[in-house]
């Protein structure tokens, strides 16, 4: 369980279209074997330390006619942002993903101050 020691807690959200294949014969609809796309996701705003992020799917358009093997995590999360890794393996066709995420944590507020 992450503790926050904060008064303020921020919340930020979005979505990152992954891929779009399909479109111009990309590895993703037409390759087989491991493959993996990241995206870079940049906070709104930064936190003060690293926030718990969720990551999930919002669309999906797979091939029917192979097993659905997909993975989808949220990676290398800093005060700053994260990376949005896709990845699917052995014949799954996929031509496109949109990913949403949250991410949850402290930030600063216009009171808080530093002292050197």
């Amino acid at each position: 369980m992450k503790k926050l020691n904060s008064a303020l807690v921020g919340v930020d959200q979005g979505s990152v279209q992954l891929f779009s294949d399909f479109e111009d014969g990309g590895e993703m609809w037409t390759g087989t074997g491991e493959r993996e796309r990241v995206e870079p996701v940049v906070f709104s705003e930064p936190f003060k330390s690293a926030p718990s992020v969720f990551v999930t799917l919002e669309m999906l358009d797979v091939n029917h006619k192979s097993n659905h093997r997909v993975e989808t995590v949220a990676q290398n999360i800093t005060e700053a942002g994260f990376e949005v890794s896709f990845k699917t393996w052995g014949d799954t066709r996929v031509a496109r993903a949109v990913a949403v995420w949250m991410a949850i944590g402290e930030v600063g507020g216009d009171d808080d101050w530093e002292v050197d």
